[in-house]
């Protein structure tokens, strides 16, 4: 099964729609620094984990089992793979140490959770989501851990504790449990974690679309090795997930959902992360900022060479 490009560009184009208005009311001030780090928190903790746990199917099946533990196994695999490519490529013969560990983060973590999650959601429904729930454990799990080591260049304590209390690995795990024990939930219960989790998607475009708002963006334009990283990620990521699911002939949604992430522009979190662990911050956020805006044309032809129909 593949992607039917005119209903997936429909959908961007509404995706493009909330992440101006983003935009807009960031130029206008009537959304504030201090607003969208308080939305950002209420979308990792409450709305993006409510959303999380009910997407599994409300009675067990096998073949959604399989797809869950797929989309597991396939994430698990591309982390692997994008780490040692980013080892590779952003080495300190090439880059001399300049946004080395940056340029590694952008290439392993891209925007999975408050970008990937409305995507997959909007493009696949159902049987994306449980794919996508697989994935975004292995990917926590590896942003938490070796996302945080690429700063900080040492274990901690932190590095698990991060990973055993993250809001989002605990709403799969306990839905993953509702779902494969047969728990029925109260209808009331249910309902109310859906419409909580329904916010998830405009809220996390609105919060990127205000992130871009406050980009100088013509400073970023000149900074060569940003536009650099972002190319190669936005480009070799995408094809290197396609190529090593199907080799391994995973089920085609994995194959679908991974690439269509991979497709996806670097992580914010990248900006995060440096301003608390040590990292180069100010370039870290232009490096976010250069990746989202080329993700425009990139993602686009991604998903028309590798899951078109």
């Amino acid at each position: 099964m593949q992607i039917e490009l005119t209903a997936f560009y429909t959908r961007l184009g509404s995706i493009a729609v909330i992440l101006a208005l983003g935009f807009i009311l960031g130029k206008l001030k009537l959304i504030s620094s201090k607003t969208n780090k308080e939305l950002t928190n209420l979308l990792l903790v409450v709305f993006m984990p409510a959303s999380l746990f009910v997407a599994f199917p409300s009675s067990y099946d096998e073949a959604s089992a399989n797809l869950f533990f797929s989309g597991l196994a396939g994430g698990a695999l591309v982390m692997v793979l994008l780490i040692i490519l980013a080892k590779i490529i952003f080495n300190k013969k090439w880059f001399k140490g300049e946004l080395g560990f940056e340029s590694q983060f952008a290439l392993i973590f891209n925007n999975a959770t408050f970008l990937g999650y409305p995507i997959v959601a909007s493009t696949f429904g159902s049987s994306g989501i449980l794919a996508y729930c697989g994935f975004i454990i292995s990917f926590n799990i590896a942003l938490f851990s070796y996302g945080i080591w690429l700063f900080e260049r040492k274990i901690t304590p932190k590095l698990f504790t991060s990973i055993i209390f993250n809001p989002n690995i605990i709403a799969v795990i306990l839905g993953m449990i509702v779902f494969l024990v047969g728990i029925k939930l109260p209808d009331f219960l249910t309902d109310s974690v859906r419409y909580i989790g329904g916010a998830t998607t405009p809220l996390s475009i609105i919060c990127i679309g205000y992130m871009l708002s406050q980009a100088k963006l013509l400073t970023v334009f000149k900074k060569w090795r940003l536009s650099l990283t972002a190319i190669i990620q936005l480009t070799l990521g995408p094809l290197v997930t396609f190529g090593a699911l199907r080799l391994l002939n995973f089920p085609i949604e994995v194959v679908q959902v991974c690439t269509l992430i991979q497709a996806l522009p670097t992580a914010t979190s990248l900006g995060l992360f440096a301003v608390k662990y040590g990292g180069n911050a100010t370039e870290s956020s232009e490096l976010v900022t250069i990746s989202t805006l080329f993700s425009i044309v990139t993602m686009p032809l991604m998903v028309f060479l590798l899951l078109g129909q």
